[in-house]
């Protein structure tokens, strides 16, 4: 299991997920959130406390809600606005050593909206 803890304690959530790599995106929200994101099927994710106390905030093309802490301010997920079977975790959330040698993959969702590599 990997746990994911905002900066306050007050949302925790662990996921099952193995990920073969985390996303860094450039996007202009991703990219002042400063995220790194481990994506994965909700249905790998259990949150410890704080689910309901999130605060979600749904950027222009209203196809995401980004969610954080209403305590600390920590960026903790996104979840689609509609249908979905997907989600992200903020893994600058996890303990360092939990995803240290993951590869981290950078996604140009400026412009091209794909991997760069």
């Amino acid at each position: 299991m990997l746990t994911a803890t905002c900066h306050c304690g007050a949302v925790r959530m662990e996921t099952s997920a193995r990920p073969l790599w985390l996303t860094d995106c450039n996007c202009s929200l991703c990219r002042r959130l400063g995220a790194l994101w481990l994506h994965c099927d909700p249905a790998e994710v259990t949150f410890l406390c704080g689910e309901d106390d999130t605060v979600a905030y749904v950027q222009g093309d209203r196809t995401l809600a980004i969610h954080h802490c209403p305590t600390c301010g920590c960026t903790t997920h996104w979840r689609p606005t509609g249908e979905g079977n997907r989600m992200a975790i903020n893994a600058r959330l996890m303990e360092p050593g939990a995803i240290a040698g993951l590869r981290i993959r950078r996604f140009d969702g400026a412009d091209r909206f794909d991997y760069l590599d």
